[in-house]
């Protein structure tokens, strides 16, 4: 009688520890590179070297930036720009963004990428898969905190070649602004599943905002490698690792949904706080792209 076949199961495994084997060495290359530098000289460097206003510097820089990116201009305002900072920091055409009108519905502040996402628990959210961080250590206060807890939360981040500005999600006054600084880890997928605590390590401004129905929200944008600064309008002042202060700046400014708060010097992420009963919106989903004034989260009806 003829012997069977001995499995072929062994080639398979060993085919995929190869392939995993080659993954994890991509990680180690791209963690190495965009993090075992030293990475606030470097943003301090970028942030000198994207003010320079001279066409053919800035036309070399956006050609190598588009080798390593899908930088896409087609939605700019402008199709000329005086410096590398004016293509990072670009504005769009009128109308290349559609505001979601309901008033139920708290849009996305920016374009970006849908990361950890889910209800604030014992203080505590995700940065990625089994890598919690405490929202009181985010915040800087344990009081502010303590207000989204049973809330939501989502990350978006943005990638170097998206739209750097980000919006009101809803009508609403802002309250408060704290700047921490910081670091400027990576924040790509690669280094939040490798470093601890990022979010809370690196730069940030923390925006506390009420919404139209007296709810309270908050914005935090967070700098990276090659980013650490932002502008927001309403303070008229440049957020960056050298400011002297002040780091709590209470305000009262009254903002329009969709209205532009301010810009990242480069790509980033926001992390969106909003208040207990709020929902993902449909079809928001992790790894989707989505697009400054798209549906985000629902908001609770509002009780007579």
């Amino acid at each position: 009688m003829p012997t069977a076949p001995l499995p072929q199961a062994p080639k398979r495994v060993g085919w995929l520890a190869g392939l995993r084997e080659r993954l994890l060495l991509q990680e180690d290359l791209n963690f190495l590179l965009t993090n075992r530098v030293p990475r606030i000289a470097l943003t301090r460097f970028m942030g000198w070297f994207s003010q320079i206003r001279h066409p053919w510097v800035c036309r070399a820089s956006i050609a190598v930036w588009r080798l390593f990116t899908d930088l896409d201009l087609s939605d700019a305002k402008h199709a000329e720009f005086a410096s590398l900072h004016d293509c990072f920091t670009r504005e769009l055409k009128p109308g290349a963004r559609r505001i979601d009108p309901d008033p139920q519905v708290f849009c996305s502040p920016s374009d970006g990428i849908v990361g950890a996402f889910g209800t604030v628990q014992a203080g505590s959210v995700l940065q990625a898969k089994g890598m919690p961080y405490r929202v009181a250590d985010l915040f800087g206060s344990a009081e502010r905190a303590q207000r989204f807890e049973g809330g939501s939360y989502l990350t978006l981040r943005l990638t170097s070649s998206m739209y750097h500005r980000f919006h009101a999600p809803c009508a609403g006054r802002v309250r408060h602004v704290s700047y921490i600084s910081g670091d400027t880890w990576n924040v790509n997928p690669i280094a939040l599943k490798r470093v601890r605590e990022l979010f809370c390590r690196n730069e940030r401004a923390c925006i506390d905002f009420d919404g139209p129905q007296g709810q309270r929200f908050a914005l935090v944008p967070v700098a990276a490698i090659l980013v650490a600064s932002i502008r927001l309008h309403f303070l008229n002042v440049r957020l960056h690792l050298r400011w002297p202060g002040p780091n709590e700046m209470p305000c009262d400014h009254a903002v329009a949904k969709g209205e532009e708060l301010g810009w990242f010097e480069h790509g980033s992420t926001i992390i969106v706080f909003a208040p207990p009963g709020a929902t993902l919106a449909p079809g928001v989903q992790h790894g989707q792209t989505v697009r400054m004034g798209q549906a985000l989260m629902r908001l609770p009806e509002s009780r007579p």
